[in-house]
């Protein structure tokens, strides 16, 4: 029988500098009188990681080229925030006229390569983890030593759903834990294999996080799970343990290169 899962918001000072992410966590899991043990998830806001290393820049300080003011003239962006999505995204798929581009970065695809203007003063502009799955690992064993107890830690972000109003949470990263439960092959309740599923266990445990955890003024960066029943793991996990090749993604084929003929487009809307 499956066990109740529990999501904990765990508040936590507000920052704009760097800090030590792991003694802020502790001291925040002390002031809230919440304690670790073996098993237990804990997400971590993507922003809250990157501020802590530095990843924040001054859009005043950033010079922007030519293609960025190329890229701001044509879909309303500021131009400097052309320039760091440019710098940022290892693919640019094209845009929108409200201010964003549509970018693969670590593994993820989401507007503006992750990039986030707010809880950070204004003028400020907050990046994702530099090298993301590093952090949640040094994050996990830097918790594990102190704590004395086997966790599984998340990077947690908010990202947009294809077709749908409204953000939900996504894991950047992971560490600790399998982040896949892979389904193919097993039996489902009439007897039949199932042929292509896969659980994503991080991201649905990241998506009941920012439940909790909020997006506007909640000051709440920590989530704590409990009850997940993860596989705990020490292997080293990386964007390609949870990233589908795009060829083989439904959304990335099907609008850049899987065209449906004329006729079934038609018939779709009929």
């Amino acid at each position: 029988m499956p066990q109740s899962l529990t999501v904990t918001p765990i508040r936590a000072p507000v920052r704009d500098q760097p800090f030590d992410l792991a003694g802020t966590l502790v001291e925040s899991l002390e002031a809230a009188g919440a304690s670790l043990q073996t098993g237990d998830v804990l997400a971590v806001s993507s922003k809250y990681a990157s501020i802590a290393s530095g990843r924040t820049v001054s859009l005043a300080e950033v010079e922007a080229g030519a293609r960025a003011e190329a890229l701001a003239g044509r879909y309303g962006m500021d131009a400097a925030v052309a320039q760091l999505v440019l710098d940022e995204a290892e693919h640019i798929f094209g845009g929108i006229e409200l201010g964003f581009l549509l970018t693969a970065k670590g593994g993820v695809i989401s507007p503006n390569a992750g990039l986030d203007r707010s809880n950070i003063p204004s003028g400020q502009v907050v990046l994702l983890p530099l090298q993301p799955f590093e952090t949640a690992e040094n994050l996990r064993q830097a918790l594990q030593k102190r704590l004395r107890c086997r966790i599984g830690v998340i990077l947690s972000d908010s990202w947009l759903m294809p077709g749908r109003y409204g953000t939900t949470g996504i894991a950047i990263a992971m560490a600790g834990f399998q982040p896949i439960n892979d389904e193919r092959g097993k039996i489902d309740l009439f007897g039949n294999p199932m042929a292509v599923t896969q659980i994503g266990v991080a991201d649905s445990l990241a998506a009941c996080a920012q439940v909790v955890m909020g997006e506007r003024n909640e000051a709440t960066p920590f989530a704590l799970i409990r009850g997940a029943e993860v596989e705990l793991s020490d292997a080293a996990l990386s964007a390609a343990d949870v990233s589908i090749p795009w060829r083989h993604c439904i959304y990335v084929e099907s609008l850049t290169l899987g065209l449906a003929p004329v006729a079934a487009s038609v018939q779709a809307t009929v």
